[in-house]
């Protein structure tokens, strides 16, 4: 769950899944974020009454022991927390957040690998949460990065899924609720995450829908937690303003592209392309000629002969075409943003080159210092409605970030796609729960079902 790696963390989204054996521990709704010591923000300042599920973050995995531990400097704060922040609500329910962003994930990857190891994970992480009084636990490996990894991570949610399930049998206890971050897609840089044994052993998966852009990773200025592909939406929006503006009709927006949207391995942003463009011209011929066939063929075949970008939508349409049902899913953002230095001044929309973070050294900073910074400097702020996100500028500092807008409009989005709920990283970056009050008001208003429509 750091938030100084690329396309780390949660923008997640999260997949609620429940087994018919333990139906008991079935969640209506999430409604939730994420508490880490290290933000130095009180958990006694956590307004619980705005979520359903808070996650402590993080416990560790010894490396040697293969076992889950709190620091000792945590201890105390881990232990109490549950308590804590049940004061204010009494229903909230808690887990125990394991890994983060800065976590070892070769650690993870060996005891993933071995049965032996796999339950030393498993029964410490139990009496763990057991002990300190959390309702559940959650697993952030970032990320398994290999197709042995990824059948190891199946394999070791099903065995936890069993332990928990077994325990809650033996000791009369509601069952611990089980719960993962995973990365925004179900593809992992061509490696699939096995979608079958994360469905049927977690009660949902956070998918970690933010950090697409920022100044570690990222050479120009860019949504950090774009809802929606950006490619080709600023053409969109600018011609939709102009057409506001002049009180003419819309110019008609079309692109010629290949025949196919899979152009040798590269896909089209569909999405997109769907999103923006009035039609697309399918360069449906040039299939055999001289200069690149040494055979003949039909130029322009309408049948075949031999009979054979990151954002959150995409995100979720990834992980529900795989077969996760749309109601298990929960949307996650970041209640941060990134900060570049601008090359020049002048060019301040997104896609702006840049030379490097500003502000902090790898540009993060939290929305209270977002909208301090905009006072302080009368900055410029804009929301970009096509990929749902925020900006604004003063002098060459440029903050990429979510407002109330984004988070209301994400918000929307998750209930109206019929998702569980959301989630953010992390509360103690909130300006004064803003934030949190803003997406919990959203979610009780939304209408469960309607047209999303972004023109």
């Amino acid at each position: 769950m750091s938030s100084t790696k690329p396309i780390s963390l949660l923008v997640s989204i999260t997949f609620f899944f429940s087994l018919l054996l333990s139906s008991s521990s079935a969640q209506s709704v999430v409604k939730a974020s994420y508490w880490f010591p290290g933000s130095e923000y009180p958990v006694t300042d956590i307004d619980s009454s705005l979520f359903t599920h808070l996650f402590c973050a993080f416990a560790d995995l010894n490396a040697q022991t293969n076992q889950v531990t709190i620091a000792s400097a945590s201890q105390q704060k881990f232990s109490t927390f549950t308590q804590t922040v049940q004061r204010r609500n009494p229903s909230v329910k808690t887990l125990l957040s394991i890994g983060g962003g800065a976590a070892d994930k070769t650690a993870f990857a060996s005891m993933a690998s071995n049965p032996t190891s796999r339950k030393s994970f498993i029964d410490s992480s139990i009496r763990l949460a057991r002990s300190n009084g959390f309702h559940g636990l959650d697993l952030d490996w970032e990320y398994p990065s290999s197709a042995t990894e990824m059948s190891n991570f199946g394999t070791l949610l099903r065995e936890w899924r069993s332990a928990v399930v077994a325990e809650a049998s033996s000791s009369g206890r509601q069952r611990l609720l089980l719960a993962a971050a995973v990365f925004y897609s179900n593809n992992y840089y061509s490696v699939l995450y096995p979608v079958q044994a994360v469905a049927d052993s977690l009660d949902w998966v956070n998918l970690m829908a933010y950090d697409f852009y920022g100044p570690g990773w990222s050479n120009v200025t860019g949504p950090p937690a774009a809802l929606y592909d950006p490619s080709n939406a600023e053409w969109r929006s600018a011609v939709v303003a102009e057409a506001s503006s002049s009180g003419r009709q819309r110019l008609l927006l079309a692109a010629a592209v290949f025949y196919s949207n899979n152009y040798y391995s590269v896909l089209y942003p569909v999405q997109a392309v769907a999103d923006s463009l009035d039609w697309v011209n399918l360069m449906a011929y040039d299939f055999y000629g001289p200069g690149w066939s040494r055979v003949t063929g039909p130029p322009a075949a309408l049948y075949d002969p031999s009979n054979a970008g990151p954002n959150g939508d995409a995100g979720v349409r990834s992980w529900t075409q795989a077969g996760l049902p749309a109601k298990k899913a929960v949307l996650g953002f970041p209640y941060y943003g990134y900060a570049w230095r601008l090359s020049n001044a002048n060019s301040h929309s997104y896609y702006a080159p840049t030379t490097g973070a500003a502000i902090s050294p790898d540009g993060s900073i939290g929305y209270g210092q977002i909208r301090k910074f905009i006072v302080d400097n009368r900055a410029t702020t804009v929301y970009n409605s096509s990929v749902v996100g925020d900006y604004c500028y003063a002098g060459t500092t440029w903050i990429g970030y979510d407002d109330n807008q984004s988070i209301v409009t994400k918000v929307r989005y998750a209930k109206q796609r019929g998702l569980l709920g959301y989630f953010s990283w992390h509360v103690g970056a909130d300006d004064n729960s803003g934030l949190s009050r803003a997406a919990s008001r959203a979610w009780d208003a939304a209408a469960t079902t309607r047209t999303i429509q972004k023109y």
